[in-house]
């Protein structure tokens, strides 16, 4: 069965998401988010695309994006899970597909105002919703850019919350409060099989070397402790972490 066609039209947003594959929680490593925000920066550079929100969940990550140009969407995609995919292959010494199937999007105009606000808040509301914090502030989404204002260096402010007031402190305490009536849905019980213990006692790596595919990148695999990706990691989560008075020079 062939894929549906993905219809891509001006002046839209999309809520991306996109998962590991098997649902694993493979992006619980600091390093690992590191060089995911490092790699928003690089495909930002190339694509000038507008990203209103993101959340960098343990298996699983959310991007509010604007192309700026329609058709930009895939080469996107493609830019950040292809590229980050074989970052984290080689960092976890590991080989196949990272990313569960394609990417899920769902777009719609960028001049909606409440679902851009109801979007955001969901993307916002994922490790709350998760029971991995109580309030909305974690280092790894922009949540903090909304609530103090801050610059995180990606992401920028989406319309519909400039819209909520006549400055910007008008628009931040009402996007809080509009925060703090989020009820997330209870979340589905997981669901455990006799071999999911098992397996992975019998299953091993199969080794260093990497595939075929994995060889050729557009930029070379970033060191997480390399200082330009220590940098931009440092100051999203300095943006948008709960403590950001932290003043060090990686996110440890």
């Amino acid at each position: 069965m062939s894929r549906p066609t993905r219809n891509f039209q001006p002046g839209h947003c999309h809520h991306v998401t996109v998962r590991c594959n098997n649902r694993e929680f493979k992006l619980t490593r600091t390093e690992c988010r590191k060089v995911l925000l490092y790699t928003i920066k690089r495909v930002l550079e190339k694509y000038r695309f507008r990203l209103y929100g993101v959340c960098i969940m343990s298996n699983h990550v959310h991007y509010l994006i604007e192309p700026l140009h329609p058709e930009d969407l895939p080469k996107i995609m493609h830019g950040l899970n292809w590229y980050a995919a074989m970052c984290f292959n080689r960092m976890l010494n590991r080989t196949g597909h990272f990313w569960e199937k394609r990417y899920h999007s769902s777009a719609f105009p960028n001049t909606d105002k409440q679902r851009a606000l109801n979007t955001l808040r969901y993307i916002h509301a994922n490790p709350k919703a998760a029971r991995m914090l109580e309030g909305f502030f974690y280092d790894f989404s922009n949540y903090g850019s909304y609530d103090r204002l801050t610059d995180d260096g990606l992401t920028q402010w989406h319309p519909a919350f400039l819209a909520l007031g006549n400055t910007l402190d008008e628009c931040a305490r009402k996007y809080r409060g509009f925060c703090k009536k989020y009820k997330p849905n209870p979340k589905q019980e997981k669901r455990y099989h006799w071999g999911s213990k098992f397996l992975p006692k019998v299953i091993k790596g199969s080794g260093k070397k990497p595939s075929p595919g994995q060889m050729k990148l557009p930029w070379n695999i970033p060191d997480p402790e390399n200082t330009e990706v220590t940098e931009v990691a440092a100051k999203f989560v300095q943006a948008n972490g709960y403590r950001p008075e932290w003043e060090v020079p990686g996110i440890e």
